[in-house]
């Protein structure tokens, strides 16, 4: 027979499992996403300019953004 002090700290575990099931999936703060903030594009985004890489480089190429250079070949 199992020891009361495991049969305790089962049934804690599956309350807690249950609840974390409950919660919605992106629920956690832990998960945040840079996203641009003109359309949203959730991908390649750059921290240092808070831009996605495609917008990054359009603007580069246009000389929009003190201090970059677009490439040129």
């Amino acid at each position: 027979m199992a020891q009361k002090s495991k049969i305790v700290r089962n049934e804690q575990r599956a309350r807690t499992v249950a609840a974390l099931a409950a919660r919605p999936r992106d629920a956690s703060a832990t998960r945040p996403r840079d996203r641009d903030c003109v359309d949203g594009r959730p991908r390649g985004c750059l921290r240092g300019f808070g831009l996605p890489r495609i917008r990054l480089r359009e603007l580069a190429r246009r000389g929009e953004l003190p201090g970059v250079t677009g490439s040129s070949r």
